[in-house]
């Protein structure tokens, strides 16, 4: 599916009713099946623009359109992954993953499909587990099951990696980018992480700026597994890098 953001402004009410505009003018055009990195600095807006493709909050003025279609609610064919996970205590980790496929009725082939994520995520043996006895990193996993098992057209992810250990982070981003390789989905993952963004991403929106807006789309051309040694990679770092720095100078409220 593809994503349209026309002139999109987003502006919060503080305490007291006075206006403070987060989001300044943002016009994007995602293509299908793109894996488009959002990256900027702790609270410079990735999670609001991201909550707002979701349609989990409204829109200040401008309009955002998948496949031509007004975004103005969630809707099934859009998955989100958030940076903590987000599961049903009283549920188990299949009957988690399962969850929303039941509530939509999508049965077809439901028991394979759970058991090839729950092997792939190496949730093995954990089936009958109950989230207060798993680990942050086996939670995630979970969480990213969950997420790819109703094959969504888009998923949406904010930060879902930045609380795992480097060791966990990096087997789900590879299983991530294989799945979205398969799948051939529309994928957005918001972060702050420059590394992260090159390694996953074949297009990287740099936001920036008090209100927030758009410094520089980068196109990445590498192959997949990206290598952070590479030339290639320091190259597109050291311009992302260079960007973010000139924003610093010229934005002097940051």
């Amino acid at each position: 599916m593809k994503i349209r953001i026309n002139s999109l402004y987003k502006t919060f009410r503080l305490p007291g009713g006075k206006p403070m505009e987060i989001i300044g003018k943002i016009d994007l055009n995602i293509k299908e099946g793109d894996f488009v990195i959002i990256l900027g600095e702790s609270g410079c807006g990735k999670s609001t623009l991201l909550s707002m493709i979701a349609g989990l909050m409204p829109l200040t003025s401008g309009e955002i359109r998948v496949d031509d279609e007004k975004v103005v609610s969630p809707h099934p064919s859009r998955s989100i992954l958030f940076q903590q996970s987000s599961l049903l205590p009283w549920l188990n980790v299949e009957d988690n993953i399962t969850f929303g496929c039941k509530l939509r009725e999508d049965m077809d082939n439901l028991q394979f499909r759970v058991n090839q994520l729950i092997e792939i995520m190496g949730l093995s043996g954990s089936e009958k587990v109950h989230p207060p006895e798993l680990s942050v990193g086996m939670a995630q996993r979970v969480c990213l099951a969950r997420a790819l098992i109703g094959h969504p057209e888009i998923l949406l992810m904010d930060e879902p990696f930045a609380a795992l250990d480097t060791f966990n982070r990096q087997h789900l981003q590879e299983e991530l980018i294989e799945f979205w390789q398969i799948e051939n989905f529309t994928a957005i993952f918001v972060t702050h992480d420059i590394d992260e963004a090159i390694l996953m991403g074949n297009r990287i929106v740099l936001l920036g700026g008090r209100p927030c807006r758009i410094m520089e789309v980068f196109d990445v051309d590498l192959n997949y597994p990206r290598k952070m040694t590479d030339k290639a990679f320091f190259k597109i770092r050291s311009s992302i890098l260079t960007k973010f720095r000139e924003s610093l100078v010229n934005n002097n409220t940051f």
